[in-house]
């Protein structure tokens, strides 16, 4: 696969001084951070056909392709940080999820309810959903 633009890290994210090193590639304007490989968001950890998403973590209000891609960026320089993942509350947010084939960027409840991308229908890695918890944090149940 071809290497997606790269340009380095500028003043656009809380990190950009200190932390993370690697530079984003643009997803359809939008930068994507870490190991990433295209345009479409794969990285080196998942690059099927379907990994075509990437989400912005909450702690540095920045995209990955995935929690792999995150925890080896946000563990170098003097902005390293752990991860967060996403309240139940703001899962109405609309910029959780970025979809990397048409740029939709999605809330954690529409992206949690579709199997595909409603704007483009590009299909969502099925098998995502069993790192959910990795992103978003699980409600609680009620009986």
């Amino acid at each position: 696969m071809p290497r997606a633009e790269v340009t380095g890290a500028g003043s656009e994210s809380p990190l950009a001084a200190g932390g993370p090193s690697t530079p984003p590639i643009f997803s359809n304007g939008h930068p994507v951070y870490g190991s990433a490989v295209d345009a479409q968001t794969r990285c080196v950890h998942w690059h099927g056909e379907t990994d075509v998403v990437a989400l912005k973590f909450l702690c540095c209000d920045r995209y990955y392709p995935c929690f792999d891609c995150h925890e080896e960026d946000a563990h170098r320089g003097e902005g390293a940080h752990e991860s967060s993942r996403w309240p139940v509350a703001r899962w109405d947010e609309p910029t959780a999820v970025l979809c990397g084939v048409c740029g939709t960027e999605l809330s954690v409840n529409a992206y949690l309810a579709t199997e595909d991308c409603p704007s483009c229908t590009a299909v969502f890695n099925p098998g995502c959903a069993l790192h959910a918890h990795l992103y978003f944090e699980t409600p609680q149940r009620t009986r």
